[in-house]
């Protein structure tokens, strides 16, 4: 049985009794974590007081799951078995055992596989396709953009909150899908304000990065045109062991955020949080549309880099980056933008 992440949660309520086997798969940790915890609550509910976790990472031996097939509990009448497997590639050993015991389910036990997001192939293959078909499978996707301030407000909501639309187009912006960081955003709000009205101010407070640098603070600043500070920072950040892959997710994002703007002009600047607009704008007069494509490439190089696919010092040109978005390019006479 195919379930979504609210499915699942109907299917747990109340008195239900659990299915052998439950699949949840997908690359979007929050999510998976709440169906993860979901289960984990309905099996402490139903009695199920024994838990045993397997982590099966390179060199985990199967016979131990297997083993669990036929054992008794030694604690209670009932257990939980978590097998966290962190691609779906069990390998030709992990395969048989679970399809094993897809087909023939320890009694009183429940068994939930926690994998990353299948491709296409491994939802075909015989062990997942098994224990989909002992049990449940739960696939949890990322939120879309267009969706995430949706999904905010309404887990601002749930948790007691009351934000301005400001605050959640704010905290959207600054999280831009990473569920987990606005959980602890969230959290953050709480203990610093307590449940009620929360104001973008409060949100950007909560958010911002513990550094002595901010992320954000160093966006835009290149945004802004203070190259010299921009170089700083982007050293500072460095130096302060924030990794490269981080600073450029910032940078890229500030870029294709002003692509937008220069795209779409004052309409797409409207749906700009009303601080950042002095400095989109800013940027856009500095910077012709075809620019900021540029440096989306040059930020795609960087990405190479630090992938070890092309050479070069990541480091380095990263601080290239932030100066090339603060500095206005040199052209060509008679050199025409796009």
């Amino acid at each position: 049985m195919k379930l979504n992440l609210s499915g699942l949660m109907e299917h747990l309520e109340g008195s239900t009794p659990l299915v052998p086997v439950y699949l949840l798969a997908g690359d979007e940790p929050f999510q998976l974590g709440q169906a993860a915890d979901a289960v984990r609550a309905a099996a402490r509910r139903q009695g199920y007081a024994e838990r045993k976790v397997f982590f099966a990472e390179r060199g985990f031996d199967w016979k131990e799951l297997a083993a669990e097939q036929d054992a008794l509990s030694l604690f209670a009448e009932r257990r939980l078995l978590e097998l966290r497997l962190p691609q779906p590639r069990p390998g030709d050993a992990g395969a048989r055992v679970l399809a094993e015991w897809a087909a023939r389910p320890a009694a009183d036990t429940v068994l939930m596989v926690i994998t990353g997001k299948p491709d296409r192939g491994q939802q075909r293959a015989r062990w997942f396709t098994a224990l989909e078909q002992a049990g449940v499978l739960v696939q949890v996707w990322p939120v879309e953009s267009a969706r995430l301030p949706a999904w905010l407000e309404r887990h601002m909501r749930a948790r007691g909150l009351k934000p301005a639309p400001e605050a959640v187009r704010l905290l959207a912006e600054r999280v831009e899908g990473n569920l987990l960081a606005a959980d602890q955003a969230v959290e953050k709000l709480l203990l610093l304000h307590g449940p009620g009205p929360v104001a973008a101010d409060q949100v950007a407070e909560a958010v911002a990065d513990s550094a002595r640098y901010d992320l954000f603070d160093l966006v835009d600043t290149a945004l802004a045109g203070d190259a010299a500070r921009a170089v700083r920072m982007t050293r500072g950040l460095l130096a302060e062991g924030v990794e490269p892959p981080v600073i450029l997710w910032a940078l890229a994002r500030g870029i294709r955020e002003a692509a937008g703007v220069a795209a779409g002009g004052e309409a797409a600047l409207g749906r700009v949080w009303a601080r950042r607009q002095g400095v989109l704008r800013a940027a856009c007069r500095r910077h012709r549309r075809g620019d900021w494509w540029r440096l989306l490439r040059q930020a795609a190089r960087i990405d190479r880099m630090i992938k070890g696919l092309a050479p070069g010092s990541a480091a380095d040109e990263l601080v290239q980056l932030s100066l090339a978005v603060a500095q206005p390019p040199r052209r060509q006479n008679g050199s025409k933008g796009t």
